[in-house]
C-alpha cells in the first residue's frame, strides 16, 4: 500500500512548446483547457519489473482544478488521499495514521499535478507524442524535469476527448496502469469534499 501512496504523492504541465502536429499532445492540451472539474470510478494496477501483478484495487477519484483532488481506495487496500489547494493528506485506516504534506512538495513532479495542477505544472514535465498503439487511443507522454520525482514517465490515453487511462512508469521498474470509467467532465463538486478532517485518535506525521 506503500508503493500506491507514493504513486501520487511523488515529489494530477509540460515545459516544452505543445506539438501541432501531436494528435495525443493536442487532445491533453484541449483537456486541460475544457476541464476544470472530474469525477470518475478507477481501477488500478500495478506490475512490477518482471511483469508480475502486484497489486489491483479500484475507487473513485474527484478533481477541482486547481490543486484539490480526491482519491478514495477500496478493499483491500483502504486508504485515502485528500488535496485541499494547500496540503495534502494521506489516511492509512489500518494504521490510523494521516501524512499531510505541502501541496506543493507532494505533488509538483507527480501524476496528480498532471490532472488537478495549475497551469503552473507545464514547468514540471517535457511533453512528447507517445508511440501509436493499437488500441484505439491516443496517447501523450510526460516525463518530469524533476530528478527526484520517483517517475520516469507519465503516460494518458484519450478517446476523442475523453481521458480514459494513465500509465505511470515509476523509477524502480513498476508500471501502474489507471483506467477511468462513468467520468464526468466539469460536474459540481462540492467544497465539503476536499477538506480533510483528521480522524479521532489517528496520528499525525508530516508538516
Amino acid at each position: 500500500m506503500k508503493l500506491l501512496a507514493s504513486l501520487l504523492m511523488a515529489s494530477s504541465m509540460m515545459a516544452t512548446p505543445w506539438l501541432a502536429e501531436a494528435a495525443g499532445a493536442d487532445t491533453l492540451k484541449a483537456f486541460f483547457k475544457s476541464t476544470t472539474s472530474m469525477r470518475a470510478r478507477f481501477h488500478q494496477v500495478v506490475n512490477d519489473a518482471q511483469g508480475n501483478k502486484v497489486q489491483e484495487v479500484n475507487g473513485d477519484m474527484q478533481l477541482s482544478r486547481p490543486g484539490k483532488f480526491r482519491w478514495d481506495y477500496e478493499k483491500p487496500y483502504v486508504q485515502q488521499i485528500v488535496g485541499d489547494g494547500e496540503k495534502v493528506w494521506l489516511f492509512d485506516p489500518e494504521l490510523n495514521q494521516v501524512t499531510v504534506r505541502a501541496l506543493g512538495k507532494a505533488i509538483g513532479s507527480s501524476p496528480a499535478a498532471l490532472l488537478a495542477g495549475a497551469q503552473e505544472v507545464e514547468r514540471n514535465f517535457t511533453l512528447s507524442n507517445a508511440i501509436v498503439r493499437q488500441d484505439g487511443l491516443e496517447w501523450a507522454e510526460a516525463v518530469p524535469k524533476a530528478e527526484d520525482s520517483g517517475f520516469d514517465r507519465v503516460l494518458l490515453g484519450f478517446k476523442g476527448d475523453v481521458l480514459q487511462k494513465m500509465e505511470l512508469h515509476d523509477s524502480f521498474g513498476h508500471t501502474t496502469s489507471i483506467e477511468f470509467s462513468k467520468l464526468e467532465r466539469n460536474p459540481v463538486l462540492p467544497a465539503g469534499n476536499f477538506r480533510f478532517k483528521v480522524p479521532a485518535g489517528a496520528d499525525v506525521v508530516g508538516e
